[in-house]
């Protein structure tokens, strides 16, 4: 990935810089594979600030997600053994539109824009996780479950409330950590609200730089996994 040395010593990425956004998984999910990153996405850098990283997924961009040992998409299983079926993980692309993810250093969330390909707006979607931990090449954090879609309207709703239950049930959160989640939500939800930052900085009105290249997903995708608690 471009630009790794430089953040090695704690500087700021450069706009155009390409560094990997991943996730990684529950402590105790079930897996044939070690415990470690399940979720990596090479992504654009837009802008790194003290206060904020802005990063672009391109369309087509070559990614790892998880599937089901068989190789069926997660979402396909039924709710009740989601979280309970052996998974594997595979090269996939992503499809669709591109998706501008935002990010301040401290925040249990970031905030992802999905527009159509028509770059008509659709909505932001406050994607509630631990807050990312950067490293040389890229930034590592843990997916939360619930999630939150705001509209160009200002209205806002729950997502995925059935499966932040699910989680619980399955034990990959216990009540003390749901909390904590909630709570991290019940703070989104005000700062919607009130519509700060990133809702009130237009955004919505970004558009990429035509000369960038879709970043590749390197063979080393897994490397110098990180334990993340927020």
């Amino acid at each position: 990935m471009t630009g790794t040395a430089a953040n090695a010593g704690g500087a700021h990425w450069t706009p155009g810089d390409h560094i990997l956004w991943r996730y990684h998984d529950h402590a105790g999910a079930p897996s044939a594979l070690a415990p470690g990153v399940h979720i990596c996405r090479p992504v654009t850098v837009v802008e790194d600030t003290d206060d904020l990283l802005a990063v672009w997924m391109a369309p087509g961009t070559e990614l790892v997600k998880p599937v089901l040992a068989d190789g069926t998409p997660v979402h396909e299983e039924p709710l009740a053994t989601r979280y309970t079926a052996p998974r594997a993980l595979t090269r996939s692309r992503w499809f669709g539109s591109g998706v501008l993810k935002l990010a301040r250093p401290r925040d249990p969330w970031s905030v992802w824009l999905f527009w159509d390909e028509d770059w008509q707006f659709k909505s932001w979607y406050v994607n509630l996780e631990a807050p990312r931990l950067r490293w040389a090449g890229g930034v590592d954090s843990e997916d939360h479950f619930l999630d939150i879609s705001v509209y160009p309207d200002r209205t806002w709703e729950w997502r995925d409330e059935d499966e932040f239950a699910q989680a619980q049930r399955a034990g990959l959160m216990d009540a003390d950590r749901a909390e904590q989640v909630r709570g991290a939500g019940r703070a989104a939800v005000q700062l919607i609200r009130s519509w700060g930052p990133p809702f009130s900085q237009r955004w919505q009105d970004w558009r990429p730089d035509p000369g960038w290249k879709v970043p590749a997903l390197p063979e080393d995708w897994d490397r110098t996994p990180a334990h993340i608690r927020s």
